[in-house]
């Protein structure tokens, strides 16, 4: 394939993934990184360290549009990055390990099995709209994580209070440690905290997932860096692409029903994780 036709197709994918890493949360690299793998056939650590830059982008250009919408919680996303930028150099130190250890084969089942963990969890909470009952723990209660959006799709202001924030921090270092294995964000396991254990309505945890992988990734990305994953012939027009389509998503996610955003990426991720599988136990 000639390189100019490479850098083309590749920001195409990338234009795709940025709009479904905006809407959904999770980060663009939860498409690229299987797109890279299984269709162009890029080494494991390459497409992880341009999942970190695909994340980047996708972060920087959605952080400041959600902020401006009202639909990032900043306070929760700062006061959670305590526990993923940990996790994050954990996690970024075990694929340089373990890629040296030639294990790539079982980090290509880990990364669809982690694919597959998002899907239970949207099917189970697919006709709810907004959070009910929510009981906020001592922490949320005096860190006051509460606070409110305008919801375009309902026509009125949605208030919203955090609830258990212990689990949520657990869930957010084991994020940390899957963004710097796999490069892909691990937003899954951030919008699992902020939608499951804090009991936020689902644009927020969105949004704010939004802001924080491209804190984690940033974190993880120094590691992949020095140990020479980044390859910028891949990077740069990944970048670029990641960019133009989270601006897409961020322009269509506020007036999206809370339930819709569930059912975005489901398809696609189930397609991705079952041919990242197939591919790691050596089948076409």
């Amino acid at each position: 394939m000639e390189l100019g036709l490479f850098v083309l197709i590749l920001a195409l994918v990338a234009i795709a993934a940025g709009f479904v890493g905006s809407l959904t949360g999770l980060g663009g690299g939860v498409v690229m990184i299987p797109v890279l793998l299984i269709f162009f056939g890029v080494p494991f650590p390459i497409a992880v360290g341009t999942g970190s830059v695909t994340i980047l982008a996708t972060s920087a250009t959605t952080g400041a549009a959600y902020v401006r919408d009202r639909l990032t919680d900043i306070r929760i996303g700062m006061f959670l990055e305590i526990a993923t930028v940990p996790g994050a150099l954990v996690g970024a130190g075990l694929t340089v390990f373990l890629t040296h250890s030639n294990l790539d084969q079982a980090l290509l089942i880990a990364l669809g099995l982690v694919l597959l963990s998002i899907v239970p969890g949207a099917i189970g909470r697919r006709h709810e709209e907004l959070p009910a009952g929510v009981e906020p723990d001592r922490r949320s209660l005096a860190l006051g994580f509460r606070g409110e959006y305008p919801d375009a799709a309902l026509g009125r202001t949605v208030a919203y209070q955090a609830g258990d924030t212990d689990s949520a921090l657990g869930v957010m270092f084991g994020a940390g440690i899957v963004s710097g294995m796999f490069g892909i964000g691990a937003g899954v396991f951030k919008v699992l905290a902020l939608d499951r254990y804090l009991h936020l309505p689902m644009k927020v945890s969105t949004a704010t997932s939004n802001f924080m992988i491209g804190v984690t990734a940033a974190a993880g990305a120094g590691v992949l860096l020095a140990a020479g994953y980044i390859n910028p012939v891949i990077g740069a027009p990944v970048a670029v692409g990641t960019v133009v389509g989270a601006y897409i998503g961020s322009r269509i996610l506020p007036g999206l029903h809370n339930r819709t955003v569930r059912w975005i990426f489901v398809p696609v991720i189930v397609a991705l994780a079952v041919e990242t599988i197939l591919r790691g136990f050596g089948l076409p």
